[in-house]
């Protein structure tokens, strides 16, 4: 079913759920819901949530909505943004960043953010499929990637026996290679101390 028909069919429920009785929600919940299906619907947001919702649904990094080869050049950005997004994921250097817009204050602020080591500290618990490519250099590595003409959401390769995620950013059109030694690693109770 269309993200379209998805949109008009959750508001009707959610104004089926207004007018029952029964429902434990205070109605400005209910109007907040409703509300933000029909600002998707008539800001002309619907293909854009709509590859958001695939995008939760692939499993890949976090989004991101522009990426910057230094600091200075993402602070210059935000300054130029009319309207910023209120929260948001950046690239600095291939490092996630999150930036923050505060509308009332009219401050706006970037900061380091470890989802992505997170992220790929999940993906190393679950287990790593084998590299689709092996590197002996970080710039072969880099070739191949540009090389790719339609190249993979995501993929594990191998650099000089490390594994590395190579990922595209599809929304803005940049590729990027991770390396999984920057994963967060969630240790394991210790048996010892459970009593």
């Amino acid at each position: 079913m269309s993200t379209r028909k998805l949109l008009s069919r959750a508001m009707k429920f959610l104004e089926g759920l207004g007018s029952n009785a029964s429902v434990q929600e205070p109605q400005e919940v209910l109007d907040v819901l409703f509300d933000a299906l029909l600002f998707i619907e008539s800001t002309g947001q619907v293909y854009a949530f709509e590859d958001y919702r695939k995008h939760l649904a692939s499993d890949e990094p976090p989004r991101v909505v522009a990426a910057f080869g230094s600091r200075e050049e993402a602070e210059s950005w935000l300054k130029e943004q009319p309207a910023p997004p209120s929260t948001a994921y950046v690239l600095i250097a291939d490092q996630y960043h999150l930036l923050v817009y505060n509308r009332d204050l009219q401050d706006r602020r970037i900061f380091p953010h470890p989802v992505l080591q997170y992220f790929l500290g999940a993906r190393v618990r679950e287990g790593l499929p084998p590299p689709v490519a092996t590197f002996s250099t970080r710039p072969e590595a880099e070739a191949w990637f540009k090389s790719q003409g339609s190249p993979p959401a995501q993929a594990v390769i191998s650099i000089a026996g490390e594994p590395h995620l190579a990922v595209y950013h599809s929304n803005i059109g940049h590729r990027s290679i991770y390396p999984f030694s920057m994963a967060v690693q969630e240790e394991a109770p210790d048996a010892s101390q459970e009593t």
